[in-house]
């Protein structure tokens, strides 16, 4: 994993990124240099060309060709690939073909560019649906057989195709095996040899009972002084799931570790962020939201807009601005969570969330900075009262401005339920102790992704 301003990206990922935006240059660079066209004609074009390849990186974020682990068919892969050319087309030729760049053949470099941007999408299709060579695999050790490494190693299966786990080395203070037998690695050898022996890259620590000689420290220092890194079960879903996990954390490891680190340069600088975003998309969303608004006049009788107190920044209250799309006596019986095929939502109300269309007027609350563009999800007082009790840390997330969209809103479908809030807080306390701009704008494109796929919509 490459910690990038504070946020966790797999090697993997970063390398396919670069390769992708290379490609793209070099297919253009290909054809200038066949047309032996001049430096003063290949520098401008090439700059014209970054626009796009990032255009195209955004492009192929939106339809989910970045994420390590899906659940895709070749079908579906080859669908968004397809859309992802029908969305390039416009772009490559308003670049090359309505930019005054002042040389001959921007057709032909146009061409080169969506040459470059089909092979890209192809190399893309490919990996996603090839199993990665033998040497590219990532080697992973869990020390422990209790509950904790069960837990790792069905992560670790289920959510990286990437990894190998070798097996599971006991502790002997921890009797309790929850892992197949087979799975269990002999204590005839030290835990360093057997790291070595088995060439491991990595070692996740996943104690039930850490105290009493179940650490041998002096062995895990040895691992590491032969390259083989060593994190705890706390550190480890903190890296490869983008979560901090609540039953693998404690007050001190939040306390002394890093992260969860607030100050005023950074809030500034994500203050003019969320003002010039949210200035954009109102001017951008202005149609739609008209649209949207004469829908749910005509399809029934109320409110246009629906308005509601939830918890802020410090626990400050404020109303959340939405479209109405549910019917005005939605709660008579009371606050309670929106559930799949909710009978309370209307038809258009049932479209407006699908597309996240009803979430448009939050813009004004971000503006109005009551909100930020990306956060938490802002809670109800009646919920935030009852979760704060029964959840540990729930109280964190109030730390920063809740969000329009936020890193649990793209990780993890919509919450229905108190362990849903629970999983959901895992995510959040992953944005409030590692947020940045640069994670910002990763879930403002996870965003896109999102709403175009349609999913999680309640």
């Amino acid at each position: 994993m490459i910690k990038l301003f504070n946020h966790y990206l797999h090697r993997r990922t970063v390398q396919q990124v670069v390769l992708d935006f290379l490609l793209v240059l070099a297919a253009v660079l290909a054809e200038l240099l066949w047309r032996r066209a001049d430096w003063s004609v290949i520098v401008p074009v090439l700059a014209y060309t970054a626009v796009l390849a990032i255009g195209m990186l955004v492009i192929n974020a939106a339809m989910g060709f970045y994420q390590r682990v899906h659940n895709r068919t070749l079908s579906q892969s080859r669908a968004r690939a397809v859309l992802a050319v029908l969305l390039a087309v416009p772009v490559t030729y308003a670049l090359f073909g309505l930019v005054p760049l002042g040389i001959e053949g921007r057709k032909s470099l146009a061409l080169a560019a969506m040459l470059g941007l089909v092979l890209v999408l192809v190399h893309r299709v490919y990996v996603a649906h090839s199993a990665p060579q033998s040497a590219l695999r990532h080697r992973v050790l869990v020390f422990g057989t209790g509950q904790r490494a069960a837990l790792v190693g069905r992560t670790l299966k289920k959510d990286d195709p990437h990894v190998d786990v070798v097996g599971y080395y006991a502790s002997p203070n921890e009797p309790e095996t929850e892992v197949s037998a087979w799975g269990i690695l002999s204590r005839n050898k030290s835990l360093t040899d057997t790291a070595l022996e088995l060439e491991v890259d990595e070692i996740v620590v996943a104690l039930v009972e850490r105290r009493g000689g179940s650490m041998p420290l002096r062995e895990l220092l040895d691992c590491k002084l032969h390259g083989v890194r060593v994190v705890d079960m706390a550190t480890h879903f903190e890296k490869t799931k983008g979560q901090i996990r609540l039953d693998s954390v404690s007050a001190g490891w939040l306390v002394f570790g890093d992260g969860f680190s607030q100050g005023s340069v950074r809030n500034v600088i994500k203050r003019i962020f969320d003002i010039v975003c949210a200035l954009v998309l109102i001017l951008l969303t202005a149609p739609i939201m008209l649209m949207t608004a004469l829908a749910i006049k005509l399809e029934s009788r109320g409110p246009v807009f629906y308005r509601q107190e939830r918890v802020g920044f410090n626990g400050r209250l404020f109303n959340v601005v939405k479209f109405r799309s549910m019917r005005t006596d939605a709660e008579k019986d009371g606050p309670q969570f929106a559930s799949a095929k909710d009978n309370r939502v209307t038809r258009i109300g049932r479209f407006i969330r699908k597309v996240r269309i009803d979430e448009l007027p939050q813009l004004f609350s971000v503006l109005k900075g009551d909100m930020s563009l990306v956060g938490p999800r802002p809670e109800r007082p009646f919920f935030v009262d009852q979760l704060t009790r029964q959840i540990p840390y729930y109280a964190v997330r109030q730390s920063v401005k809740p969000g329009v969209t936020g890193w649990a809103q793209v990780r993890y479908p919509y919450g229905a339920s108190l362990e849903d809030s629970a999983e959901k807080l895992q995510y959040d306390l992953y944005y409030v102790k590692n947020h940045s701009l640069f994670l910002d704008l990763v879930i403002l494109f996870e965003t896109v992704g999102v709403v175009v796929m349609a999913k999680g919509a309640r």
